[in-house]
């Protein structure tokens, strides 16, 4: 018979799947073949949960829970579809739209950007709100690379990329509610952080056009943030020790 130890059964949308021990909703919708829309989720980087756009419904009572964040348990209820969560999921993006300066036909980003993508997915054609319309500066004071904080959305991918993979902690959120903002070292412009390596990481892994190589013009940015599982793996099984080495 089959080692049935940490194996877990529960319903997603209606179906009963298994799932392991220690995995999250999202993991196990995905390892499904379930969307969940995402933004500041990244695998192999911690889990942050601030977007909220991957919730979903748990429970007879439906409670709304960030799949990124939420262990699966025995007999679990969840749905990731539901006309509440599609509702849900239009007003953070909209909202997200109205609060920076997203203008997509001539972003660095267009039609390469996470926030566009998943409001396609979501059919949102338009915003109710009204535009904050923030006055943020441009930082290009770093000799390879540009922040440009009308683009951001503060999911802190930068932020954890730095500080985990790189080991630098450039990257840092300074204020709180509107006044929320993306700084580098002791607030100084990315030109004069000492700690920075260069090494582009967060640029990599930005969901949006608000970071991006010097001298990239509308629709040319490429982004490739998988290479952040692939760096986390490759030292995790000591991939670049010679055998035997590191065990």
């Amino acid at each position: 018979m089959p080692d049935r130890r940490g194996v877990l059964e529960l319903s997603l949308d209606g179906r009963r799947l298994n799932a392991r021990e220690g995995q999250t909703v999202l993991q196990v919708a995905r390892e499904h073949g379930v969307p969940i829309p995402t933004l500041c989720f990244l695998e192999g980087l911690s889990t942050w949960g601030s977007c909220r756009i991957c919730m979903v419904e748990v429970g007879p009572q439906r409670v709304l829970r960030p799949a990124c964040a939420t262990p699966v348990v025995e007999d679990m209820e969840i749905r990731t579809e539901s006309p509440r969560l599609r509702a849900h999921r239009r007003m953070i993006l909209e909202m997200l739209f109205a609060e920076g300066n997203h203008v997509c036909a001539v972003c660095v980003a267009n039609e390469h950007c996470e926030l566009q993508s998943a409001a396609a997915q979501a059919g949102m054609d338009h915003v109710r709100l009204e535009y904050a319309a923030p006055q943020r500066t441009v930082d290009a004071t770093h000799d390879r690379y540009v922040f440009d904080p009308n683009r951001c959305i503060l999911c802190t991918r930068c932020v954890r990329v730095c500080d985990e993979v790189e080991g630098a902690h450039v990257w840092d959120i300074a204020g709180r509610g509107e006044s929320a903002h993306l700084i580098a070292d002791m607030n100084v412009s990315w030109g004069q952080a000492g700690s920075c390596t260069d090494c582009g990481k967060c640029v990599t892994v930005c969901p949006t056009g608000a970071l991006f190589v010097r001298g990239t013009s509308t629709g040319e940015v490429r982004r490739a943030p998988d290479v952040v599982v692939r760096l986390t793996t490759a030292r995790r099984e000591h991939q670049w020790l010679p055998a035997g080495e590191g065990q």
